[in-house]
């Protein structure tokens, strides 16, 4: 099979992919389509750098096109095809002279082509994990499934057994009434009795019969429903919990609602049964009769089951949550919020009949002291199965808004709970009335509590609210959960870290990231199963040193992540959570160049730095770590631009890039090459311009970001202050390791630095001192990185006794420079050395006005 030919056989959303991918003009889907055999059969990434190779796949290309032309002319209803082939041809003319670009062109594509295939099978093997559980649960699937199926068959041998019992009664009736009505002797009526007896007695034991298996069968959906109530339906909210806070469990509701519909039809069945015994119990009854002395408790066992089903299959299925919000069951006032309820029993008669209506905290969910709300917008809408993917019986509101409801004189209500207000948990309530085959049950459902919020700035706190209580609590009537809020094991809270990290990064948490966590907050312990944390250490306290909680560290290394190294992450490049002292036990150990990435410690809002080692002479390694970069830097510039470009100053004033190879020994260029964003040779259509990049330059008073090319913009590091977790830290190594640090002053890219020694003091006075633009011209001033530091500092003397204040500068200097006698009263031997390898035209030195 080709691979187009997979490609067609794709579900929905990728073949959707593929027909996207062959939008544009670029390779028509119809000549991919009709040519896909031989175009697959070609090696295009070999042709698109073999220019022979090319021009020949060009000239086969050319000819398949008009051999496929030919044949359309041959053709019926194919002139729309032969047009177009025809101006194919004509449009792929223009690579004449570059066949090398139509190969790349549709080698992309091919690959291209290969991604969908391969996100395709890799969704297929996810959604194969998925719904392939542990051994138990399939096996209780697979035994509900067999119940359901029996069930099912069960029921049609009843319908078979109460159409032969209605006969049975039918044909005695005919015989009775005949009896009656024939005049024959005497014996011949006792016969005739004798035998209507006998057929009396069989259908006494009919009628008897069916009603037990009524009862065996209402026996039967009893102990189904508990499984699916109380297990299966338990079993998805519960999963449902933890899929709001970033679990990645299977939230589906398919099989539920195969399940319900199939047993509450039986149910409906059953109950059919009974009112077709009414019938016959209408036609014909007589003394003992068991139907009139048992149907009443079965009647009462069948809507009993019934109803609660119904009840039960009255579900949130999507739970409320805002477009823009952090995650769900977080809600602003006055913001829109959406939510969706679905109806587990699926049947076509009804469809838009059952209205469902909106309300927030019901009188019974009501807590004195909390802030109450009026739900506006479309407050009503009917279960449907037009706005459901999988045609389920849904009712979508995606337009809510909750408003604040004043109490007496406004704000909480008296009687104040010690709660803050996204302590405070709220429901939102829906409700409507089923009414089918006579029977009418009240259906009410709730989502998960909600924090409801006035303000964007407690989205933080009322995140981490919905993490506490989805984490611990598996009731979700219990809105009172903060009261008295459950302290964290460390299994439940690593299992939850991992899950933010997996959803931010699309990668947890490893078994060292996870005890290097617990090392931080309960010390180096043999075992952590009994280490427990409560919620005030959790989002109240501060960490040690620190103005700041666990909660809003931990969140704003995630928004990082999210937003700046979800790629980096997920690759493994980042080793994020590692002490200093074993990040320095990790490196020594490692060639020189050697580097990770760890998140920083001490910014509360995320940072991530990296530390590397380096060898002196003598061969003793050093751990040396730049200040960490936040959000501002990122934002500017992508950390794997920045371990490209990074330099530090070694004793001559080159910068060189320290940074080799990523823990354990993978090349830098290996690891970070796919995301530089920068592109070479003939890739680059710019290299006509000019080019200018940012690189980060370190010295030994600081890290400063430098850039190259005519800008000469200097920006410094700040020092990552000594993190809570290494407070108390001692490590003989500590004097080995260095902190780049620099101004205090601005974060990346704010302000210029340059070092004393490099400014003229001769024209220190020669201007107005003003604040330096982001990308300055450069400062003449200031002389070329290349001269040695010993030439200014020793020798700038000769000429500045000859300029005045005054004195035209740039024409002095420039006599000075044109001057024959430039060399007299130089130390030629002390600076000759320092001159070796620059090769410097003074003559023709350019001065910059």
């Amino acid at each position: 099979m080709t691979q187009w030919e997979r490609l067609q056989q794709l579900d929905t959303v990728y073949s959707q992919r593929a027909s996207d991918l062959y939008n544009g003009d670029e390779f028509p889907m119809e000549v991919r389509h009709y040519l896909a055999h031989w175009i697959e059969g070609q090696d295009w990434e070999r042709a698109s750098r073999d220019s022979s190779q090319a021009a020949f796949l060009f000239q086969v290309l050319l000819e398949n096109l008009d051999n496929q032309f030919s044949r359309f002319a041959q053709e019926k209803d194919s002139f729309l095809l032969q047009r177009n082939f025809r101006r194919y041809k004509q449009n792929f003319q223009k690579y004449q002279e570059e066949p090398h670009t139509l190969a790349a062109i549709i080698n992309w594509f091919l690959v291209k082509e290969k991604e969908i295939l391969n996100d395709a099978e890799l969704a297929q093997q996810v959604q194969t994990l998925q719904v392939q559980s542990t051994a138990v649960e399939m096996e209780s699937q697979r035994q509900m499934e067999k119940k359901l199926k029996d069930l099912k068959i069960k029921v049609e041998v009843m319908e078979h057994n109460i159409r032969c019992l209605e006969e049975q009664q039918d044909e005695f009736d005919f015989k009775f009434q005949t009896h009656k009505m024939d005049s024959c002797t005497e014996e011949e009526k006792n016969m005739q009795r004798q035998g209507l007896q006998k057929m009396l007695n069989a259908l006494d034991k009919c009628r008897k019969d069916f009603l037990s298996d009524i009862s065996t069968m209402l026996d039967a959906t009893d102990c189904l429903s508990s499984v699916l109530i109380d297990e299966e339906l338990v079993d998805w909210k519960r999963r449902q919990q933890k899929s709001c806070i970033g679990a990645p469990d299977d939230t589906s509701l398919e099989q539920l609602e195969k399940w319900f519909t199939q047993i509450i039809e039986c149910m409906f069945q059953l109950q059919k049964f009974l009112q077709k015994l009414d019938e016959l119990v209408g036609k014909m009854s007589y003394e003992n009769d068991p139907i009139p002395e048992r149907k009443p408790h079965l009647n009462k066992r069948v809507d009993t089951q019934l109803t609660n089903l119904i009840k039960s299959s009255f579900v949130v299925e999507t739970q409320p949550s805002m477009p823009q919000g952090r995650g769900p069951l977080v809600l602003r006032t006055n913001v829109q919020f959406s939510v969706k309820v679905r109806f587990l029993y699926k049947v076509p008669e009804l469809n838009h009949v059952l209205k469902v209506s909106v309300s927030v905290d019901n009188a019974a969910s009501r807590v004195k002291g909390f802030r109450r709300f009026n739900v506006l917008g479309t407050s009503s809408k009917a279960l449907n199965m037009a706005e459901s993917t999988n045609g389920g019986m849904v009712a979508d509101f995606r337009h809510l808004t909750l408003k604040d409801q004043k109490v007496g004189g406004g704000g909480k209500g008296i009687n104040d709970l010690s709660l803050s207000v996204t302590e405070e948990l709220h429901k939102i309530n829906f409700q409507t009335q089923f009414e089918y085959q006579g029977l009418s049950v009240f259906l009410e459902t709730s989502s998960l509590p909600v924090v409801v919020i006035s303000n964007s700035s407690q989205q933080q706190s009322a995140w981490a609210a919905v993490l506490w209580f989805n984490m611990l609590c598996s009731d979700p009537k219990n809105v009172k959960f903060f009261e008295s809020p459950l302290p964290a094991s460390w299994a439940q809270f690593g299992e939850m870290l991992n899950w933010q990290f997996l959803s931010s990064g699309k990668r947890g948490l490893d078994s060292d990231q996870l005890e290097t966590l617990a090392i931080k907050l309960f010390g180096k312990q043999q075992s952590y199963d009994q280490c427990k944390i409560p919620w005030a250490k959790f989002s109240k306290e501060n960490l040690p040193d620190t103005n700041f909680t666990l909660w809003v560290w931990l969140d704003g290394i995630l928004t990082l992540v999210k937003s700046y190294l979800s790629d980096l992450w997920s690759d493994g490049s980042i080793m994020g959570f590692v002490s200093k002292g074993k990040e320095r036990f990790l490196l020594k150990k490692k060639q020189n160049g050697t580097f990770l990435l760890r998140f920083s410690e001490s910014i509360k809002d995320g940072g991530i730095t990296f530390s590397w080692v380096q060898y002196s002479n003598d061969g003793i390694p050093s751990v040396q770590t730049v200040k960490p970069f936040t959000s501002t830097d990122l934002k500017q510039i992508a950390l794997p631009e920045i371990i490209c470009n990074f330099r530090i100053m070694v004793a001559e004033n080159v910068p060189v890039n320290p940074l080799c190879y990523l823990y354990p020994n993978i090349p830098k260029d290996q690891a970070f090459g796919k995301y530089y964003s920068e592109k070479t040779g003939e890739e680059n259509p710019y290299l006509k311009y000019i080019k200018t990049k940012l690189v980060f330059v370190s010295k030994e008073n600081g890290c400063t970001s430098v850039e190259e090319g005519p800008l000469s913009d200097l920006c410094t590091q700040d020092r990552d202050p000594r993190s809570f977790s290494e407070a108390g830290d001692d490590d003989d190594d500590d004097d080995d390791d260095v902190l780049l640090q620099g101004s205090e002053v601005s974060p990346m890219l704010s302000c210029p630095t340059v070092d004393p020694f490099w400014l003229n003091n001769v024209l220190e006075n020669d201007g107005e001192n003003t604040a330096p633009d982001l990308f300055p011209q450069p400062d003449p001033h200031i002389p070329p990185s290349c001269l040695p530091q010993t030439i200014l500092e020793n020798d700038v003397d000769i000429f500045k006794e000859e300029i005045s204040a005054d004195t035209d500068v740039r024409l002095i200097l420039q006599e000075f420079l044109n001057s024959q006698n430039i060399l007299n009263g130089l130390d030629i031997s002390t600076t000759e050395d320092n001159f070796n390898g620059f090769g410097l035209d003074y003559s023709n030195m350019p001065l910059t006005p």
